[in-house]
């Protein structure tokens, strides 16, 4: 396990954190927030979101006259994928590792994932046939039907057939079959292949014209990436004040990686899907978190478990309290991402919980109602999505219960969050 940064801020901090921005305390000890680090104005934000996200900075960070530094620094938190960077870098590293054979023939696809319905077995394994030896390259750039069922069990959980391709029981707000899937899908080899894959994925996908598109067997996908030159700013404002910058991602940690070194954070601040490495070689297990230990994906940074990470790895919380919220000097002061698999370590955010608007209902839900005044929802900052007409169903059926079922949205004091109107989107960006 990687050593932690322990705590956050003092108490006097918290209090801090609470002045209105232009008073003497929140403007800070250097003179005023003038002379703090500063988020580009340049850069176009809706609505007050920079504001809210500069008095945080302010608040926080150098310019707090109870600035302490040292292991007593500010935490921020993101999501890396359509958070930090547009489209989904797991996803470009497939299709690289699909378009150039990359993915080695498992002696048995049932052994990939404990979920993996026999429907999804023998889809996968008349698609990609068995002359390929065990553990050598598939011809996936030439075989289409193989590339086709990976990429839809990937990215439906369904075989092209329309078939379930995950079945049994699962806690559905600490893993998804089909997410930790993927670092299985690259079981047999190292860490170092992984990321060299990783790496031409990432340049390619920049390369490539925004709005692109590629083909990978019958399936159109994404062709492009962009790093958001805002959230790029934001990460660079946030060091520059001191704070300590992580990356929260239900993606294959070695992949995320080489992605999150673009906006100046290393591998120690970026935290994923963390393979159990054996003879030195990826295998299909991945490391647990809050004393659950090594497991097939039972437990991923996915809803609950990104909070789970982020208490363990950041804060040095252990055990079964790691699946808690803690106290507010062990949360982040600043959370985002873009769906409801953030949607728990963004609420935890004491500071402010940044959403960047992908139409995904329950983070969505708490980032319109608003609770306590420091949410910050913003349209995608690169071909951002037209206002969804229907109304998010917060008071019904928006919140995904750990059995998978559907209910409401209740705020912290228990009380239902009412249906909410999309005003974050695409014109206004």
């Amino acid at each position: 396990m990687r050593s932690t940064v322990l705590t956050g801020l003092t108490m006097a901090a918290a209090l801090a954190a609470t002045l209105a921005p232009g008073t003497a305390q929140a403007q800070g000890h250097h003179g005023g927030s003038r002379h703090c680090p500063q988020l580009s104005t340049e850069l176009p934000w809706h609505g007050d979101n920079r504001a809210k996200l500069q008095r945080t900075i302010d608040e926080r960070g150098t310019c707090s006259p109870h600035w302490r530094g040292g292991k007593h620094r500010p935490v921020a938190a993101f999501d890396w994928d359509n958070t930090i960077v547009k489209n989904d870098s797991t996803d470009a590293t497939i299709s690289w590792a699909l378009r150039h054979d990359k993915i080695l023939r498992p002696e048995d696809w049932a052994a990939t994932s404990k979920w993996l319905t026999p429907a999804a077995d023998r889809a996968l394994t008349e698609a990609c046939g068995t002359d390929v030896p065990v553990g050598r390259p598939l011809p996936t750039s030439t075989n289409d039907a193989c590339a086709d069922e990976i990429l839809q069990v990937r990215g439906e959980a369904e075989t092209m057939g329309g078939q379930e391709a995950f079945a049994g029981k699962w806690n559905h707000r600490r893993t998804v079959p089909e997410y930790a899937w993927v670092p299985q899908l690259f079981a047999g080899h190292t860490v170092a292949e992984l990321r060299s894959y990783a790496r031409a994925a990432r340049d390619e996908a920049l390369a490539a014209p925004v709005g692109s598109e590629r083909k990978v067997g019958t399936h159109t996908v994404p062709g492009y990436s962009r790093y958001y030159a805002q959230q790029k700013d934001l990460v660079r404002t946030l060091q520059k004040a001191g704070f300590d910058v992580y990356i929260v991602s239900a993606g294959s940690e070695p992949v995320t990686e080489e992605w999150s070194s673009g906006v100046g954070i290393d591998r120690k601040h970026t935290l994923a899907i963390r393979s159990v490495v054996r003879h030195g070689r990826i295998t299909p297990y991945t490391e647990g978190c809050g004393g659950t230990g090594v497991s097939k994906g039972e437990e991923i940074p996915y809803i609950e478990g990104k909070r789970c990470v982020i208490n363990q790895e950041i804060f040095g919380i252990e055990g079964k309290k790691a699946w808690k919220k803690q106290d507010w000097r062990h949360r982040v002061a600043v959370g985002g991402g873009d769906a409801d698999t953030d949607v728990t370590f963004v609420g935890d955010a004491t500071g402010t919980h940044l959403v960047l608007n992908r139409n995904k209902p329950e983070i969505m839900c708490r980032g319109y109602d608003d609770a306590d005044g420091r949410w910050a929802v913003n349209p995608m900052f690169i071909e951002p999505l037209p206002r969804q007409e229907d109304t998010y169903p917060c008071s019904s059926e928006a919140f995904t219960n750990p059995d998978g079922s559907l209910g409401p949205v209740r705020r912290g004091d228990g009380s239902v969050i009412p249906d909410q109107q999309d005003t974050a989107y695409g014109e206004d960006a």
